[in-house]
């Protein structure tokens, strides 16, 4: 296995791929963007998307990694949509409906209605254009994206979030800017599993991580898993958390 450590979002991340998942996959997939982006002579927009609980912010960590210690592939610059999350004071004053009854946005937050996707659309043809540009992070003590946090300035910028396949009004348009598009897969029940874990690492009872997952969480799963379109390059998440191509 390969390891490399990381701290993302407060919290100590060990990610470890098997060397065949680096050689015959990572490896190849970041030689694709080095040629494409030196075939095209400008910055190329690589949009990766997946569903909750999938990994992505450590896949993303792990690869740009990858990049930055081989001499012969260009670096990655990797950015998510969370940061276009709707300010919580609007989801908390906005009521949307799941299974009949008027809740607040606040509730279901994560799900589409729940990002100000025209700010993302136009951020996102402003990077596709090659606009060095700031990008917003979301600060999770906060509750709220904090503006231009990040200055999105590379050759190679690799976009991630649950949406960017989506194929629902809005939201398919965004891949039109991607040179080219990853999406991760897994079975619903890995991901369940693991999005409990994750809240209750974040100090969340058992009780209530599983209620708020297959209130809120799950539907967000199904919503990619059954509502993307097809990516240029799609993996699958196994139970160990390595990969697959399929």
């Amino acid at each position: 296995m390969i390891t490399r450590h990381f701290n993302i979002n407060g919290l100590d991340i060990e990610a470890r791929y098997s060397e065949s998942t680096v050689e015959n996959i990572f490896l190849p997939f970041l030689q694709k963007l080095t040629g494409l982006q030196k075939e095209k002579g400008r910055r190329i927009l690589v949009m990766l998307a997946a569903p909750p609980g999938a990994g992505k912010s450590t896949l993303l960590s792990f690869l740009e990694q990858l990049a930055r210690e081989n001499e012969e592939l260009k670096e990655i610059q990797t950015i998510g949509i969370d940061g276009f999350h709707r300010q919580q004071d609007y989801l908390l004053t906005h009521t949307t409906i799941r299974n009949g009854e008027e809740i607040p946005m606040v509730r279901i937050k994560g799900a589409p209605i729940t990002f100000d996707l025209e700010k993302l659309a136009e951020r996102i043809q402003r990077v596709a254009a090659g606009e060095n540009c700031g990008w917003p992070v979301y600060d999770r003590l906060l509750h709220n994206p904090i503006e231009d946090v990040i200055r999105v300035d590379g050759d190679i910028v690799l976009l991630e979030g649950n949406y960017l396949l989506l194929d629902e009004d809005g939201w398919r348009d965004l891949s039109k800017y991607a040179d080219y598009t990853v999406s991760l897969v897994a079975d619903e029940e890995l991901l369940r599993t693991r999005l409990i874990e994750r809240r209750i690492k974040t100090g969340v009872s058992e009780e209530d991580s599983r209620k708020f997952v297959d209130y809120s969480d799950m539907v967000n799963v199904r919503t990619c898993l059954q509502n993307s379109k097809p990516a240029d390059l799609t993996l699958k998440i196994c139970p160990d958390d390595d990969y697959i191509q399929v």
